[in-house]
């Protein structure tokens, strides 16, 4: 971790629940809330208000999984970021490679989704990785880099915005890189984010995903520059959720 930096462990619930299993998993992170990290939780956007209402006044937080770059229009079943902090959310998943993947979105797209979640007081979580191929021809660091570059804007250090690394070929299929990879890529990311934004860059919080669990969440939260994680499947379970937060 950075000395300094509070973690922060974010479930991303990605198309997962029903309103009673989430209204469930929402009440069981609550009544466990870590006191070395904060929480977050990312349900999807049907969801949002049942989520909300269950947490409360509490210390974990709401967050959503995309927002769109325009604040309201003619944009069949998008969400835009004023619409989400009317809802009580504080921070936002942005170019998640399932989004990059699925909805072929660009570095310019989230970069215009980032600069919308800041406009409307809204805590962009960035998310950056490779893909296999990337990684066995030795591009993973440069290409990271180059999504930093493309997908931040200027004002993301000074509102605290948060990255995730989390390399595509990891996420859900129970494969983590080695530590000394994950340590590696979060020394260029935290060296990128420095050299982008000054001293500033030096304590946004950088997250690891990608196939993280109880068992392997200390070893990997311990390493440098690792200041918490993006869960995907185990933030499904309360009690995997906590484990992982309880770990930093």
């Amino acid at each position: 971790m950075t000395p300094g930096v509070r973690p922060l462990i974010a479930g991303n619930w990605k198309m997962h629940g029903t309103l009673a299993s989430v209204r469930e998993l929402a009440a069981g992170v609550a009544a466990g809330q870590a006191s070395g990290a904060d929480l977050l939780v990312c349900p999807a956007f049907v969801h949002l208000s049942a989520v909300a209402e269950t947490l409360g006044s509490g210390s974990v937080a709401l967050g959503a999984q995309d927002c769109h770059a325009n604040p309201k229009g003619a944009h069949t079943g998008d969400i835009s970021a004023a619409m989400l902090a009317d809802l009580g959310v504080r921070f936002v998943i942005l170019g998640h490679s399932e989004r990059r993947a699925d909805h072929a979105e660009s570095d310019a797209v989230v970069l215009a989704k980032a600069e919308a979640a800041l406009t409307s007081g809204l805590t962009p979580i960035v998310c950056v990785g490779e893909s296999e191929a990337q990684r066995v021809s030795g591009e993973a660091e440069d290409v990271v880099a180059a999504q930093l570059a493309g997908s931040l804007p200027e004002g993301f250090a000074a509102a605290g915005g948060v990255v995730a690394y989390e390399p595509v070929w990891a996420i859900g299929t129970g494969r983590t890189p080695t530590e000394a990879d994950i340590a590696a890529m979060h020394a260029r990311v935290r060296a990128e984010l420095e050299q982008r934004f000054g001293a500033a860059g030096s304590t946004l919080r950088i997250l690891y995903g990608g196939s993280v669990k109880p068992g392997n969440a200390k070893a990997i939260l311990a390493l440098p520059h690792v200041d918490g994680a993006l869960v995907g499947g185990a933030s499904l379970v309360a009690g995997d959720f906590l484990g992982i937060a309880a770990a930093a």
